[in-house]
């Protein structure tokens, strides 16, 4: 696959319908937005806190504003604790620019058309505690990570690399191709998930949409199929969950 330069058009991928991939979104709650000033990468236009939330977090050059203003700012139900920042969008990265790395990852998760940003943020967090250095995103079907997938992850969006990739098919033969063993999870899979990651050095996870699964075509482009042992009764798991088993699997192996 060609390496596409990083202010080349074609890199500013886009998910869901939004016109403009590079408008700012707001972040909020202690863990997302500590994350998000801290990392480098990330330009932040704003910022915002109840006069509690900075004095407890000895904060400086920020706006202060009451609670209820901040809630007024925020999506409904935003849990923000006196803290949000205005940011703009980190640029989602291509497969070869992660793989070019010096350090680049040896444990990498495919995520075939999720749709809860609850369940895309929960993922980031536990690919975080368990060394999965990459979550690849299809360009179109997935939502864009925003505030609800950023508190999710508990900061979590800031150092697990996003890349975004329009086949997911092809993503996969691409894996395959690096050397890694691509390993898609699936209740109907042939070996467990302890036996799919044995002795394997590189290892990527493809997991599919909550549901419907793995597509056939993204199914039949990973090398295997795995399941996660269950007791009788319990026929899935939340793929969240499912990724966190997977993760520390490959992590302690």
């Amino acid at each position: 696959m060609k390496t596409i330069a990083r202010n080349h058009q074609k890199r500013r991928f886009t998910a869901s319908g939004s016109s403009d991939p590079s408008a700012p979104v707001w972040l909020w709650g202690q863990h997302a937005v500590e994350a998000a000033i801290a990392n480098p990468e990330r330009e932040v236009l704003r910022q915002i806190a109840s006069e509690n939330a900075a004095r407890r977090l000895s904060l400086s050059d920020v706006e202060i504003l009451d609670p209820k203003a901040i809630d007024k700012l925020l999506p409904p139900g935003a849990v923000h604790q006196g803290l949000a920042i205005r940011v703009k969008p980190l640029e989602a990265l291509s497969l070869d620019d992660v793989l070019a790395r010096p350090d680049a990852p040896t444990r990498i998760c495919v995520l075939d058309q999720l749709s809860d940003p609850h369940n895309l943020g929960a993922i980031f967090r536990s690919a975080a505690a368990f060394g999965i250095g990459a979550i690849v995103l299809q360009t179109r079907h997935t939502p864009p990570i925003t505030g609800v997938a950023a508190k999710a992850a508990a900061g979590a969006i800031e150092t697990v690399a996003e890349v975004r990739a329009v086949n997911i098919a092809r993503t996969i033969d691409q894996l395959g191709a690096e050397g890694f063993h691509t390993i898609g999870l699936a209740g109907e899979g042939s070996e467990t998930i302890v036996d799919a990651v044995s002795g394997a050095p590189k290892v990527a996870f493809v997991m599919g949409a909550e549901g419907s699964g793995l597509r056939p075509a993204v199914a039949k482009a990973c090398a295997s199929l795995a399941r996660i042992p269950m007791q009788p009764g319990m026929e899935s798991l939340n793929v969240s969950n499912a990724a966190a088993i997977a993760f520390y699997e490959a992590f302690r192996g």
